[in-house]
């Protein structure tokens, strides 16, 4: 693999730990690469990934900036463009960087006013945010020529977000009240029944003021929208009927169909119009940075085996490794959407360009703590050091085309810090599933969850 002239990720883990005093010991200090603590390489991973949202974050409006190049090669010209999902992302692991004294509360406090002000002031439509957003001017940026809209799946990883920091600041000081106060104004404001085109039983992912619902894309399952349903039935304000989550989503039922593969079922129909096993791995992450799938079934299916058997299956199809792919094993696996060989693709075992991407394994650690551990210290090892930056792992890597890049996107960055966080205390699933209106909109959709 080329070599790029950056710090040194051991150097650099002993430098965060000896300027953050976080839980490093002499010890830890003087051993080598193969030696340094568990615990140590999570807080580094953690403290990296985060700065993604706080050191990197666009500078007017605080909010995730869509990519980050450290070689400043932009082709877009977009280093100032916003992600609003990947900002849901961001809000929560900012919270992660209180509770590991990354930075104070009150220093969190003002960032969040700061997005939050953002926010009130950016486009909307019928109260969902666009995908992207002039990080400049709070104008919409279209994603593509016909979204220049609302989309919803994006608006719902923003609220998971937003919801989830306005549970960390409700029952604080008058500040802080006022904060959480404005986050609902936000979550009131958005008409998720509006994005079922009039009464239809499912939900659409765009509306546009110039195309209306051209883009005609009706969500069904099984994919990484599963937040956007459960939050359209939740809502105080625009809820969705339980039809529409149960015709939509659910596909009648057909949502169910379950095969398995290497053992192991797959709980849930992946792939609704082709003949394949599992999607990529942030299925298995973006609805549940703060919607915890550990007690949480409904009459399709159980949640956490779910998303466990996902990530277990692309584990044990990285070691098998039917394609010889250079590198593949239970040291290096995962694969997910990301930056790819071919510009930007959907990783999965159906779909495999020998391209890994950290994001898929590292956010997995809730599920396959052990799994995702053997790549956590295969990443931090010496040899890979090119393959680490300011903000953690980048985006993605193949030994197979000897690739890489030194880029970031936000929406692979954000559930790193997140998973991890959830895996090892809970916080962010904690804090969302005392949310009372999500409570409400799980028993009404007919979920159950044992806590």
């Amino acid at each position: 693999m080329k070599k790029l002239l950056l710090f040194g990720s051991i150097a650099l883990l002993f430098s965060y730990c000896t300027s953050t005093d976080k839980k490093a010991t002499e010890e830890e200090n003087d051993a080598s690469a193969s030696e340094i603590s568990e615990d140590s390489l999570l807080n580094l991973v953690q403290y990296q990934t985060f700065n993604y949202f706080w050191e990197g974050a666009e500078p007017n409006s605080g909010l995730a900036r869509e990519r980050f190049h450290e070689d400043d090669v932009y082709p877009s010209n977009d280093k100032h463009i916003v992600t609003t999902g990947g900002t849901g992302f961001g809000l929560m692991a900012i919270l992660v960087g209180i509770e590991r004294g990354f930075i104070s509360r009150e220093e969190a406090l003002q960032r969040f006013e700061k997005m939050v002000s953002f926010l009130e002031k950016a486009d909307r439509f019928h109260g969902a945010y666009p995908h992207w957003l002039n990080g400049e001017t709070g104008k919409v940026k279209a994603f593509s020529s016909k979204d220049d809209g609302g989309d919803l799946v994006e608006t719902a990883f923003l609220i998971q977000g937003l919801l989830t920091v306005r549970q960390y600041f409700e029952n604080g000081n008058e500040q802080e009240k006022a904060l959480a106060s404005r986050i609902n104004k936000i979550w009131e404001a958005v008409d998720w029944n509006w994005y079922t085109k009039g009464g239809e039983n499912v939900l659409y992912w765009h509306w546009s003021p110039n195309y209306g619902w051209d883009m005609n894309f009706p969500v069904g399952g099984y994919n990484e929208c599963l937040i956007m349903y459960v939050l359209a039935g939740s809502s105080p304000t625009h809820p969705i009927d339980a039809a529409v989550y149960h015709e939509g989503w659910a596909r009648n039922g057909d949502i169910a169909n379950d095969t398995t593969a290497y053992g192991l079922p797959t709980i849930l129909d992946h792939y609704e119009h082709a003949n394949k096993t599992v999607g990529p791995l942030f299925w298995a992450h973006y609805s549940y940075l703060g919607l915890n799938p550990k007690g949480l079934s409904d009459k399709y299916g159980n949640y956490w085996d779910l998303n466990k058997n996902h990530a277990l299956i692309q584990y044990r199809y990285a070691v098998d490794n039917p394609k010889g792919f250079e590198g593949y094993g239970e040291n290096m696996w995962g694969l997910t959407s990301s930056y790819s060989v071919r510009g930007y693709a959907g990783h999965n075992p159906n779909d495999d360009l020998g391209v890994i991407s950290p994001t898929a394994a590292l956010s997995s650690f809730p599920y396959t703590p052990e799994e995702s551990m053997k790549f956590l210290k295969f990443m931090y090892q010496p040899a890979q050091d090119s393959l680490i930056g300011n903000y953690g792992p980048y985006d993605a890597f193949s030994f197979e085309h000897d690739w890489y890049v030194p880029r970031y996107l936000a929406i692979d960055q954000g559930p790193i810090p997140v998973m991890i966080e959830n895996y090892r205390t809970g916080l962010l699933w904690d804090l969302f599933m005392t949310v009372p209106e999500l409570q409400k909109g799980l028993t009404k959709l007919g979920f159950t969850y044992e806590d």
